[in-house]
């Protein structure tokens, strides 16, 4: 079988990374166990920075970005699979050392699927994708340090517009906690409040790092941004409160303080989704299908062609991008 695609492929000359979309067949992809057939992917703010050449993410060229998909096993070599299975794939650092979802075809290693949740269907997985994956695994640190919807406060989760932030908001939510929801874009207080937001906070309030300690505020948070906007959440976190750590839109600095942690017994735990493991992802994913409510998802999704996908790349790296950004990988 050497059947033909397209996909968008990335090239680097003297330091400078292009972009464009080439027409490949299945002998030009990396070994792997399965090749499946993708039919969604999504655009994340990794995404953004690789097919923008930013951060040396990539090291080897010519390179397929894409950062998670789904779609269907047309042929596996791992008994795990068989032809016709719809399968999900997040994190491995597929998109950034390996050959990701932005082709039509993928052949990866069988360690790096798993089937398609019951409960949604291709586009509802990455409709929710890497970054709806990352809110959970948030969340469910959250709920395994004891913080619950009964205790008295809210959950502060920070970015909230963008794609972590936004499933967060929905998924705390619907499980009964009182979410504050942080974001510096005034025109996406009603988008937030409809996701089930309890109250809004402008994001140039979580910004003063000049005192260890404020006033108590939040029995847990969900923070995307990192850099000043985490140290200042940490200093307003409630007695025994717990910050899960997802993201570094803001920056990767923390320039804070250990008072936080020292006189408030306040507890930081860092989310890593990518080399998260096999069980996990499988808890993960049958929650989401299960309680993610999915009107939400589909009020934080935007569907766009893979062939229109590059000036986004520059948008979401901008804070332009609200939700979720679905990707139709067949249509380029």
């Amino acid at each position: 079988m050497n059947e033909a695609f397209r996909a968008l492929v990335l090239n680097q000359k003297d330091k400078n990374v292009t972009a464009r979309f080439e027409d490949l067949t299945v002998n030009d992809l990396p070994d792997g166990d399965v090749l499946v057939r993708v039919k969604w992917s999504t655009l994340n703010y990794k995404d953004g920075m690789i097919v923008n050449g930013l951060g040396r993410l990539v090291r080897t060229y010519p390179h397929v970005p894409g950062v998670d998909f789904s779609g269907e096993v047309i042929s596996s070599n791992d008994d795990r699979y068989k032809p016709g299975d719809e399968v999900v794939l997040t994190g491995w650092r597929v998109g950034e050392a390996h050959w990701g979802g932005y082709g039509q075809l993928a052949r990866v290693k069988a360690d790096w699927l798993v089937p398609l949740p019951d409960g949604l269907d291709a586009a509802q997985a990455m409709a929710i994708g890497t970054a709806g994956f990352t809110s959970m695994l948030a969340v469910m640190a959250l709920e395994e340090q004891g913080v619950s919807p009964d205790q008295d406060g809210e959950v502060l989760v920070t970015g909230a517009a963008g794609g972590v932030g936004s499933v967060a908001v929905s998924i705390l939510s619907a499980l009964g906690y009182r979410v504050a929801a942080s974001t510096g874009r005034e025109e996406t207080h009603a988008y937030l409040r409809e996701l089930g937001a309890t109250s809004i906070i402008g994001r140039n309030e979580l910004t003063d790092t000049s005192k260890p300690l404020l006033a108590e505020r939040w029995v847990g948070a969900v923070d995307s941004v990192g850099s000043t906007t985490l140290a200042h959440v940490l200093s307003e976190m409630k007695y025994h409160g717990v910050v899960s750590a997802c993201g570094l839109a803001g920056g990767p600095d923390l320039p804070g303080t250990v008072i936080p942690f020292l006189l408030r017994g306040v507890r930081l735990i860092g989310i890593d989704s990518v080399m998260c493991p096999y069980e996990t992802r499988i808890r993960a994913w049958q929650r989401l299908a299960k309680e993610l409510p999915k009107e939400h998802l589909s009020a934080a999704t935007t569907k766009v062609a893979l062939g229109d996908i590059l000036p986004w790349g520059e948008k979401i790296l901008k804070g332009q991008v609200k939700g979720r950004l679905l990707i139709d990988v067949q249509d380029c």
